[in-house]
């Protein structure tokens, strides 16, 4: 530490699965440990289900957005940059900012940094990203596995969609676990196209629970399972969107532009 009295929360859901936390919200971390040196960079997970059973079976210590600023003030820290590791500002973003606006009296100076996808050139960013990582060979399709939300921020699945077709990827497909558009969409619009081999990937910053089970599960309704009955060679890449340095480097200029407003 140089003197700084600044920091960076960085804030995320959580997971239990150890490999893609390494790979995912911990690479985010110590990028943003290398990309601002002069800022101490702490955690915070919001699912208290994951934060307990880490605690119980890892003796992982990780606090709540509120815990993690109460002792971050305490260490002196003056200026905060609050970062969330979210796809989209659904309804996780909004219970963060009440649990920020709760402790933002602890600071002389809190602000707050965007999701992943916020504006327009956001989602032009991540299409190319994942086209460039993921980008399906001839006669392959893409299907992608977002969480999905009752919020009305997930309207972004379907435009994210449309972006993909519009930016010269028709055989991409945005699909959602929980929302829509749902697998039986996304299966629909795939048989139309009559791939040889559909890969399928998830669209969350970790490869956890629902990449794990719901895509690539043996049980007979996972993704995996439903595109194999329809006759489809499927593949599966269980890789966070964490995983991806365009992903990274998004989320690290969404704080820089935090801590320069």
């Amino acid at each position: 530490m140089n003197g700084s009295r600044k920091a960076i929360l960085v804030v995320s859901f959580g997971t239990s699965y150890v490999e893609t936390r390494i790979k995912t919200i911990d690479r985010i971390e110590e990028d943003m440990k290398e990309r601002y040196p002069d800022r101490r960079v702490y955690c915070a997970w919001t699912s208290g289900i994951i934060r307990r059973k880490v605690k119980e079976r890892d003796g992982l210590c990780i606090p709540d957005i509120m815990g993690a600023m109460k002792q971050i003030a305490a260490d002196g820290m003056t200026e905060l940059v609050v970062q969330p590791t979210h796809v989209i500002n659904g309804i996780e973003t909004d219970r963060m900012m009440e649990s920020v606006m709760s402790g933002r009296h602890l600071f002389a100076r809190v602000s707050v940094g965007a999701p992943l996808l916020t504006t327009h050139e956001d989602n032009a960013r991540i299409v190319q990203v994942i086209a460039g990582e993921l980008r399906p060979k001839e006669r392959e399709t893409l299907g992608l596995m977002g969480h999905g939300t009752e919020h009305y921020a997930n309207s972004i699945y379907a435009a994210l969609d449309y972006q993909f077709k519009d930016a010269g990827y028709p055989n991409i497909f945005m699909g959602t676990v929980e929302a829509y558009p749902a697998l039986d969409t996304l299966l629909r619009r795939v048989k139309e196209q009559e791939p040889e081999r559909v890969i399928l990937a998830p669209f969350m910053i970790v490869a956890g629970d629902h990449a794990q089970k719901d895509l690539a599960g043996e049980s007979e309704d996972s993704w995996k399972s439903r595109f194999e009955k329809e006759g489809f060679k499927v593949s599966c890449v269980l890789k966070g969107l964490g995983e991806y340095a365009g992903v990274r480097e998004l989320l690290l200029e969404h704080a820089q532009t935090a801590a320069e407003l």
